[in-house]
């Protein structure tokens, strides 16, 4: 089987490569180039000569104006409209299972790879379910499982990739990787969001050129759910739902970001106890299993470090709204919210977007 493998220059995508290149199928290196590299060439003079000592070409496919246009551009909008986006989710959809899988399969006259398959290190799984057929489901190593990043994606897509590190765990890779007498080109773990340098998106929006929205009120609100003015924001977009730290705002108790009202201009805040949040809604969403499928027992994530918890789940018009069995932490609009059976399978995926009293 020949399987094109996407390689970012970590030891992930490495590890996958090698993994297939062992069980005997043909592999080709496949590099997408999102960004413009520094100035020592990053990641590509490691993998070319990696590539070249396990005799292998690496081809390299120039995205950077796709990934500007569908990536970097959306991420500055919604941070304008005060939503949180999730970058990564959306190069998973449009970027990495969308463009590069395209030019993977696409036939060599054309262009492509004639790929097979492609293959990432990717920590998810896809396996065959009785009910659902072959289905996202969730990695062994929970610290590292990448499903939610994935519920994006169509699986119609996805079912043309393999997840070689679905069940393997990361430290256990490192000992694998050194076995063989490979170091991966870039040995650090990636940032959290790769255009975003040292992750300090406050400063990238504030040299993006875009019109941010400037200061403005500060609501607390009380458990009854009246609000009073307490101080002064410096604009919604250095904030997000749930944040606690860094509010410069003098009181004598703990205060969270509950909301970020655009029309307003307005940041709302409360104290622990009228924190939690016990529903949100979901739109844009993708169906990974036909909701008849769908088992009663359901968890949800609504942020990536996060357990699936327990929840009900509402349809209506292709979105959701979800209710939680217990009380949340305010889930942030422009987030993912993705839906879980108990077995860890994924059977939907959705952008959080306002409750409409919110």
């Amino acid at each position: 089987m020949k399987i094109a493998v996407a390689v970012s220059g970590g030891m992930d995508s490495l590890c996958a490569m090698l993994a297939l290149r062992e069980a005997g199928h043909e592999v080709v290196p496949l590099h997408a180039l999102f960004i413009d590299p520094p100035q020592d060439g990053g990641a590509l003079p490691g993998l070319r000569a990696l590539c070249g000592k396990l005799g292998l070409a690496l081809h390299v496919e120039d995205m950077r104006a796709a990934f500007r246009r569908e990536v970097v551009s959306p991420f500055i909008a919604e941070h304008v409209r005060a939503h949180t986006p999730n970058p990564c989710a959306q190069c998973n959809r449009v970027m990495k299972f969308g463009s590069l899988l395209d030019a993977a399969l696409r036939p060599v006259c054309q262009g492509g790879m004639g790929a097979d398959a492609m293959a990432t290190g990717h920590y998810a799984a896809l396996e065959e379910h009785p009910a659902y057929g072959r289905a996202l489901r969730a990695g062994e190593d929970s610290s590292k499982d990448q499903s939610y990043f994935l519920s994006l994606v169509s699986p119609e897509r996805l079912r043309r990739c393999i997840f070689p590190l679905a069940r393997r765990c990361k430290e256990e890779l490192r000992a694998w990787l050194a076995e063989r007498g490979h170091a991966a080109p870039v040995p650090a773990e990636s940032q959290e969001i790769c255009f975003v340098p040292h992750d300090d998106h406050l400063t990238f929006l504030q040299g993006a050129g875009a019109e941010l929205p400037g200061p403005g009120s500060v609501f607390l609100r009380g458990a009854d759910g009246v609000e009073r003015e307490i101080a002064r924001h410096m604009g919604l977009w250095r904030y997000t739902e749930g944040q606690r730290r860094g509010l410069g705002i003098a009181w004598s108790e703990p205060l969270y970001v509950v909301k970020r009202d655009r029309a307003r201009n307005a940041l709302v805040v409360c104290a622990r106890s009228a924190l939690d949040a016990r529903s949100c809604r979901a739109g844009r969403v993708n169906f990974m299993v036909p909701p008849p499928l769908w088992p009663e027992r359901l968890f949800v994530r609504v942020r990536y470090r996060q357990s699936p918890a327990p929840a009900r789940i509402e349809l209506a018009d292709g979105a959701m709204r979800i209710l939680f069995d217990a009380p949340q932490q305010p889930p942030a609009p422009g987030q993912v919210a993705a839906v879980y059976d108990e077995e860890g399978f994924v059977l939907a995926g959705g952008i959080i977007v306002r409750e409409p009293d919110a």
